[in-house]
């Protein structure tokens, strides 16, 4: 595998935040990462950067004003007072207004936009920021567990010098805030492979493929319950090596959504962590630079085994890596098999019983809906 230069982002802060007892999205499993990839004795090999925290003024690159001025005033008890001009920005139970919200949105944008700029500098080929990949939050509210759409910042920082981007999102939800940023874009093109059909956020068909001088750069591959390593890879594969011909990207951001893997508290995929972690190790091998962001992913110890492999594969040293796993701080909750591991499990696979992947493939790479005009 030949070298390429990794920029790691971790703050040592961002574990201690809790959106409440009993919420599924858990920051603690970015410590729990993180602790996989010392143990494992990755961080010598590469540029451990702790991120600069991200100002209001760079969150308003995406975001209102207001709702970033919202955000940063907003607390527990403050949370039912505070509205502009009658508006609510966080409504129901999936955005809780919980301690420090703001300083955890700013170390999760902070990373991504120093990863961001560090590529664009040349000072890294690959950057990783586990804390990222916030892809529902929106220009003016929080959703689905996501305040400030790091992903959409750090991309207006490429457009910065990069002529196009593209954004991939394998989470097993839709990435609609990153699409709904670039619906009207050509030089952003978004690909979300998501569950579609009575799932949040309930948006992504075939057919919604960008408006205007954005017509045909969005792509959104909709899957059924169950996908398997064999089903994804056959789609993914394809599309994507058809996009990178086509769209010919100076940069791509990849959305590591940890929630397609199989036994996720909230997901319905069966992806294995090297069936997930076949994305990281296909895009590494185009040669261009490469931003690997975080996302979902609600059973902490298969989120923690994932990115910490995918950390590996990045490097290019996954072959290297020990499947026993080495002794850390959390080595009790990977039992009883204390292995880098996470496994498919029996759950039928329905994209394989009705031809649905076959008919992605068919209107994806058969029909040159994508507009040629790139030059």
């Amino acid at each position: 595998m030949s070298k390429r230069k990794v920029a790691y982002y971790y703050d040592t802060d961002v574990g201690s935040f809790t959106y409440g007892l009993g919420h599924p999205m858990k920051p603690h499993r970015i410590r729990v990462t993180h602790e996989l990839v010392t143990a494992y004795e990755m961080l010598p090999k590469m540029h451990v950067l702790r991120p600069k925290r991200a100002s209001p003024e760079a969150m308003s690159a995406f975001h209102t004003d207001e709702y970033v001025h919202f955000l940063n005033r907003v607390s527990p008890e403050t949370a039912e007072d505070l509205t502009y001009h009658g508006t609510r920005f966080l409504v129901g139970e999936d955005n809780p207004a919980f301690e420090g919200v703001f300083e955890f949105c700013s170390i999760s944008a902070g990373g991504s936009i120093g990863g961001a700029n560090r590529i664009t500098s040349g000072a890294t080929d690959i950057a990783i920021n586990w804390a990222g990949g916030l892809h529902h939050a929106k220009k003016r509210e929080a959703s689905g567990f996501c305040y400030i759409n790091d992903i959409v910042l750090a991309i207006l920082e490429l457009l910065r010098t990069y002529p196009r981007v593209l954004y991939i999102d394998i989470d097993c939800h839709h990435g609609d805030g990153v699409e709904e940023a670039f619906y009207t874009n050509d030089r952003v093109m978004t690909c979300s492979f998501h569950k579609f059909g009575e799932y949040f956020p309930g948006t992504g068909t075939q057919e919604d493929k960008g408006r205007g001088k954005g017509k045909g750069y969005a792509v959104n591959v909709p899957l059924k319950d169950g996908i398997t390593d064999e089903s994804f890879q056959s789609v993914f594969e394809p599309v994507i090596a058809k996009i990178l011909e086509v769209f010919q990207p100076s940069a791509v951001v990849l959305q590591c959504g940890a929630d397609s893997l199989a036994g996720d508290k909230l997901g319905c995929f069966n992806l294995s962590m090297h069936g997930h972690s076949h994305c990281v190790q296909f895009l590494r091998k185009q040669n261009i630079p490469l931003m690997l962001l975080g996302g979902g992913g609600y059973t902490v110890k298969n989120v923690a085994r994932t990115w910490a492999y995918e950390t590996a594969c990045a490097l290019g040293i996954e072959n290297d890596i020990d499947p026993i796993m080495p002794w850390n701080q959390y080595f009790e909750w990977f039992g009883p098999r204390y292995r880098l591991e996470v496994v498919e499990n029996n759950m039928d696979d329905l994209n394989i019983k009705d031809g649905s992947l076959e008919k992605v493939r068919y209107v994806f790479l058969s029909v040159p809906y994508i507009p040629l005009n790139y030059a």
